[in-house]
């Protein structure tokens, strides 16, 4: 799907309503196929949005988990690496 979204469940410190926000935006846009909607489809992008991080601050507050949670500078430290590797593959 989109590569911008990324995981936001067990992770130290949690999601914040703006990571929220951001992968509820993304989400959104790759729906609508526009980055930017008209004046005429705005307000419907803007709730489509509004619910979508709503739905999505649902999931995570009921998601349970026995793992660990996930340290955010080790994993884009992770993420960093594999695409480092990925590049260098490739060029």
């Amino acid at each position: 799907m989109c590569r911008n979204i990324h995981t936001l469940h067990n992770f130290a410190p949690p999601a914040t309503s703006d990571e929220v926000h951001a992968a509820a935006l993304q989400y959104v846009r790759k729906i609508a196929g526009t980055t930017k909607p008209s004046q005429a489809n705005r307000e419907a992008f803007d709730h489509a949005v509004a619910h979508v991080a709503a739905a999505t601050q649902e999931l995570l507050d009921s998601l349970v988990t026995t793992a660990p949670p996930k340290d955010r500078e080790v994993e884009a430290a992770k993420a960093r690496e594999r695409a480092q590797k990925r590049y260098a593959a490739t060029g």
